[in-house]
């Protein structure tokens, strides 16, 4: 039995993480999953969410743990992490939880913080016998049912 540690925040319910954790477990039916979404300020998130911090990471938590579930992966936890990813991750090892591989969900290039952080090498430096999967949307859709239920007359929201 495989375990996979899901790290991603702002892209934790694209297609793209989703499609990967599929591909993961069906390459072994009874793998387990963790999501890991690490506590991004909301000033640095690329659109505007109201609320602090870690409630507003612990609603993305619950939120991609639903749409994981949905899709049939096998989730056995679901939390709130570090702001830098690399120690999210790290708080996770020293908890005494291992991993068979970390997959890393971020914006695409150039609109990544955590690329520009140079997260998905430092984790493969810290962790070299742990494999590591970069995912990347093809093209960013904020999951926001707030912005659709304002209507198209509604002020825009403030990117960053």
């Amino acid at each position: 039995m495989a375990r996979y540690l899901l790290v991603a925040h702002q892209t934790a319910e694209q297609s793209e993480l989703l499609e990967a954790a599929k591909e993961l477990a069906a390459e072994d039916n009874h793998a387990k999953f963790t999501l890991l979404v690490p506590a991004t300020p909301v000033g640095d998130l690329l659109t505007w969410e109201e609320g602090e911090t870690k409630e507003v990471a612990r609603q993305r938590s619950e939120s991609a743990a639903t749409a994981l579930k949905k899709t049939g992966i096998d989730l056995v936890g679901a939390r709130v992490g570090d702001a830098d990813p690399v120690l999210a991750v790290g708080d996770e090892y020293l908890a005494g939880r291992r991993y068979d591989a970390i997959v890393i969900s971020t914006l695409p290039p150039g609109l990544s913080r955590w690329i520009k952080m140079d997260v998905v090498s430092r984790l493969r430096r810290t962790y070299p016998r742990v494999r590591v999967v970069h995912v990347v949307p093809k093209e960013f859709q904020p999951q926001d049912d707030a912005e659709s239920a304002r209507g198209p007359d509604a002020e825009p929201k403030r990117k960053r």
